[in-house]
């Protein structure tokens, strides 16, 4: 399977938009991109951008159907596996595994996405880590440049690497256009202390896709 895992160091960090502009700027280069999320809750909050799924079908091109995207949809903003009890149903991680390799199959390229931050539960025998770990794909963070970040961030890679996965960049998001002392100091910690490239990611329009920024990611997957 060739792509990328987008994670973060929590909920609110930027994932769905780190995400979308590495499906943006894949699918610009002329690849075909499949994009996964093994849950999505909050649907009764979703903004004027719209879901999670949806963004990152916008962003990518795909024609993927929303069962092909995001299996598990649930309306409360809470963790995946109490969404799940709410509803009535458990997630099941071999359907999750199997529906994220199929879309790979159909595509150049996949783009997937967890939920919340690496650590959390799934099932509460199954996190985001083992969801990540099963696919083997290479890890992109999404993490806040304000402050606290360093502790969450330099954890995060540390969870990863603890079962072997390659953390291959972080994201800093939404970066300042006139960064203050503070934040260029996390993000050069980050970087020094978690021996990685920590990358920033300015305020997006979700609306105006042509106008974002590239990573640079892109070429190295």
């Amino acid at each position: 399977m060739r792509g990328v895992f987008v994670t973060g160091t929590g909920t609110e960090v930027g994932k769905t938009v780190v995400a979308a502009v590495i499906a943006r700027e894949l699918a610009t280069g002329g690849e075909r991109v499949a994009v996964f999320k093994p849950a999505v809750s909050g649907l009764d909050e979703a903004g004027s951008g719209g879901a999670d799924h949806e963004l990152l079908r916008r962003a990518s091109g795909s024609e993927q159907a929303d069962d092909e995207i995001a299996p598990y949809r649930y309306g409360p903003a809470v963790s995946p596996h109490l969404a799940a009890d709410l509803a009535g149903e458990a997630i099941d991680p071999p359907r999750l595994v199997a529906a994220a390799r199929a879309a790979a199959e159909a595509a150049d390229v996949l783009v997937a996405e967890g939920v919340g931050g690496i650590m959390v539960p799934l099932t509460l025998g199954y996190l985001v880590r083992d969801f990540a770990r099963e696919l083997g794909l290479p890890v992109v963070v999404a993490a806040s440049p304000e402050l606290g970040t360093i502790n969450h961030t330099l954890m995060t890679l540390e969870a990863a690497r603890a079962v072997g996965l390659e953390v291959r960049a972080v994201v800093l998001t939404p970066w300042p256009e006139r960064a203050e002392e503070m934040q260029e100091s996390n993000r050069e910690a980050i970087a020094r202390l978690g021996d990685v490239e920590a990358l920033t990611l300015g305020e997006l329009d979700a609306g105006d896709p042509e106008a974002w920024p590239q990573l640079g990611l892109g070429s190295s997957l």
